[in-house]
């Protein structure tokens, strides 16, 4: 076979459309002036040029293989030269999914067969998938569909994984605690099987992937919607391996291992856009452990339509929305979703006549049009100093990641009461007790019965699965202990519970929000400049607006979205 020019990561734009036409033209039956509008056409189309011409227009899949070998200056080869005992296959789904042939393998670099070269442009997504580096070869689309028939498309993610920690576990070195070299943290068997752990994360939607090291074993968790459960068990003796892969993706100190480490990783996954990590790593007593914040913004809900608020709870938000003042408060424990909706608030607000500045700690999804600060405390950029520092830049509206101190809370404050609608979270329970919290850090009751127009608390709780969900009957007495009332019982009230397919996890299948939604009125304003405490405020919160966050939970229930299993697992009953 002749030697051509390495392959790289063709686009759309790196077309020869001129060499194709001509070649069209002096090798196929299509009218001359046709051409250029089939070409057009096919180029255009979701199959490529290749499969388009082969099918709508019977072109031969020979000429077409000669005519890609020819305009990308890429190796063509026939694939009945090549026995199946001859290749060096990747894993089945990924060769469904990318449609393409494996080749051989010549150290790091991999070969592989695609009909269409133009079209193929995931050679990142690839590369990360495979650990290698990818060099492209021409082949015939019939031969390509008959190779791809014989390869099973149903392996599961479970099978990749092990059979990636098989090929790693061969490369092991004799002894469990020699530490890791440069050659062993690049070896292809490592990559692959760390590659497959990430792929898998994106796939299966985890939130969180924790790499955790114990005396006599090594576990890898995921926390998808919310619950972490065990993924993979590899042997203890890779722990430094694996440790030192992660922490050269991220860009981090391999020989520090006594101090925790922060970073961030990014990986090309196809067909997903690139997805990025936050990286933290922390010495524990048996290594360091490793947790993985997945942040997948194609999984990001960035309408406030879709956060899982009730239709009065929206109109209140949206009016809320409307004031050119005052500040927003979104509340809640770590995991309850109170970043989603801030970001959701900045998209409806995100107009071309207004100014909007972030400071977060990460930023974890980035909105065009919205200027976006990563707090660093090393270098002395804390969420004080960025909010002193957007306030001399004509700002319209300000997101503040956190109240976490009295300087940040006074500057915020100060910002809502001078013409800024400022949106900020707190990790409280309730309402209530964000009032009282703002009141703890310094911040005297009038301003902040003057400045906050609104308080939103939320949990995120699992969705029934809709494929397998069926129907729960606890009796009468069960349903009223859970806080449904009689006349809803006596209605022939449906709720539902969870079962578990296999399109599913334990029968659930997504999040949604529940919220309890305040608008702080006069005479909570008056309640907390008297002093009130958390009961009589939530007392009067009650009286207000005849809801609170397991109501929200139990409308949930009701309509068959949840069930009283997942309700009493994130709140509890008042």
């Amino acid at each position: 076979m002749q030697h051509h020019q390495p392959a790289h990561d063709f686009t759309m734009s790196d077309l020869p459309l001129q060499q194709i036409s001509d070649y069209l033209a002096q090798h196929s039956p299509l009218h001359s002036k046709k051409i250029d509008q089939v070409i057009n056409s096919a180029v255009t189309s979701a199959q490529g040029l290749v499969v388009t011409l082969a099918d709508q227009h019977q072109l031969s899949p020979a000429m077409l293989a000669h005519m890609m070998s020819h305009v990308y200056g890429l190796p063509l080869l026939d694939l009945d030269a090549i026995t199946p005992n001859q290749m060096n296959p990747i894993p089945p789904p990924v060769i469904q999914r990318y449609q393409i042939v494996p080749l051989w393998q010549r150290g790091h670099q991999l070969f592989i067969g695609v009909t269409d070269p133009g079209h193929f442009n995931n050679l990142a997504g690839l590369q990360f998938e495979t650990g290698l580096s990818i060099r492209l070869v021409v082949i015939e689309l019939d031969k390509l569909r008959r190779q791809l028939n014989l390869i099973p498309a149903d392996e599961t993610s479970d099978a990749l994984l092990d059979a990636a920690l098989l090929r790693l576990t061969d490369e092991l070195p004799p002894h469990p605690d020699q530490q890791a070299d440069n050659t062993q943290i690049d070896a292809a068997p490592l990559v692959r099987y760390v590659n497959q752990i990430l792929a898998d994360a994106i796939r299966s939607g985890a939130s969180d992937v924790h790499f955790e090291p114990y005396e006599d074993h090594y576990r890898i968790r995921f926390r998808t919607d919310g619950i972490l459960c065990e993924k993979a068990a590899p042997p203890a003796a890779i722990a430094t391996r694996l440790t030192a892969r992660l922490k050269v993706m991220s860009r981090l100190d391999v020989t520090e291992r006594r101090l925790p480490q922060d970073g961030r990783l990014r990986i090309h996954h196809a067909p997903h856009p690139a997805v990025d990590f936050r990286v933290s790593i922390c010495p524990t007593l048996y290594g360091e452990k490793i947790v993985l914040r997945v942040l997948n913004t194609a999984n990001a809900t960035l309408q406030i339509s879709g956060l899982g608020l009730e239709e009065y709870q929206q109109t209140i938000l949206l009016n809320a929305l409307q004031h050119p003042d005052g500040m927003i408060l979104a509340t809640g424990p770590t995991g309850s979703g109170k970043t989603m909706s801030l970001y959701a608030i900045l998209n409806q607000l995100n107009q071309p006549d207004v100014n909007i500045s972030t400071v977060e700690d990460p930023v974890e999804i980035q909105l065009p049009g919205i200027n976006q600060v990563h707090v660093n405390p090393k270098a002395g950029l804390d969420f004080a100093t960025a909010l002193r520092a957007f306030l001399r830049q004509d700002p319209d509206i300000l997101m503040v990641g956190e109240m976490r101190d009295l300087e940040t809370a006074e500057i915020g404050i100060k910002a809502a009461q001078t013409g800024h609608l400022v949106l900020t979270t707190l990790h409280t329970n309730d309402v209530a007790q964000s009032l009282l919290r703002l009141t703890y850090l310094g911040i005297p009751a009038f301003h902040i019965a003057a400045s906050i127009k609104l308080i939103m608390a939320q949990r995120l709780v699992r969705c029934l699965c809709p494929a397998c969900k069926q129907i729960d009957d606890p009796g009468p007495i069960a349903l009223q202990d859970a806080g449904l009332t009689p006349e809803e019982i006596a209605n022939d009230l449906l709720i539902y519970r969870a079962v578990g397919c296999d399109l599913c996890t334990d029968g659930y299948q997504g999040r949604t929000g529940i919220f309890e939604i305040v608008p702080i009125s006069e005479t909570l304003g008056r309640l907390m400049l008297d002093g009130a405490n958390s009961l009589h405020i939530r007392a009067r919160i009650r009286q207000e607006i005849q809801s609170d966050l397991y109501t929200a939970g139990l409308h949930k229930v009701k309509a068959g979205i949840t069930s009283l299993a997942e309700i009493g697992r994130v709140i509890s009953a008042p």
